[in-house]
């Protein structure tokens, strides 16, 4: 089971400069969390850097953030900081094993329903129609316990497909009711992060 979910935004002009010097100065660091083949894997990850932070695959990032993470193990409020001053922005967590699990879920369904991909990166307005999909979805479940979403209201006259989509999916999902108060909040909040912006946003 995934333990936690990462939603990120890059910035691929401070990573070239920023994320790319602190690889170079501090590369036997960072070789410790790339074997085997550590030091061909550290110039192709340099490389990719130079160029976008978003060419980089999902395992190489694993391993910045890891690398990141270890550096300053106590304090998750630092992680966040030193990965945004190197182009990496760790805007919003699910940290629930179970939630994880539930978003995933959500998503593959959504995926198979949609016919529609979402990798690992993915530009916004990809992402924003899940997040939409995903409040109508948990405000159908919801609704059987009295718990109405205002949110869902207001975007429901614009997304009728999606709409449409969510209800043919209402009754075949297996999502506990608490779980789903709890993943109704996440999609709000994600929503409103990241209606208005236009780049890629990563799900690590």
């Amino acid at each position: 089971m995934t333990e936690e979910l990462y939603f990120i935004k890059t910035n691929p002009n401070i990573a070239k400069i920023n994320l790319y010097n602190k690889l170079c100065r501090e590369e036997e660091n960072f070789l410790s969390f790339l074997q085997p083949d550590g030091k061909a894997s550290l110039e192709i990850i340099k490389d990719k850097v130079k160029d976008s932070v978003e060419e980089l695959t999902r395992e190489e990032l694993l391993n910045i953030f890891l690398w990141f993470s270890k550096a300053y193990p106590s304090d998750h409020e630092e992680i966040r900081t030193q990965l945004f001053i190197h182009g990496i922005d760790l805007f919003y967590e699910i940290q629930s094993p179970v939630h994880t699990e539930s978003y995933l879920q959500l998503l593959s369904d959504y995926e198979k329903l949609s016919q529609e991909n979402l990798n690992y990166i993915v530009n916004a307005q990809n992402f924003n129609q899940f997040m939409i999909y995903g409040i109508f979805l948990t405000e159908m479940i919801n609704r059987e316990q009295g718990k109405e979403n205002i949110l869902s209201d207001y975007l429901k006259p614009d997304y009728k497909s999606l709409y449409a989509l969510a209800e043919s999916h209402s009754g075949l999902n297996n999502i506990d009711e608490k779980s789903s108060i709890d993943l109704q909040r996440y999609f709000n909040d994600l929503y409103d992060l990241t209606k208005f912006y236009k780049g890629s946003i990563i799900q690590l």
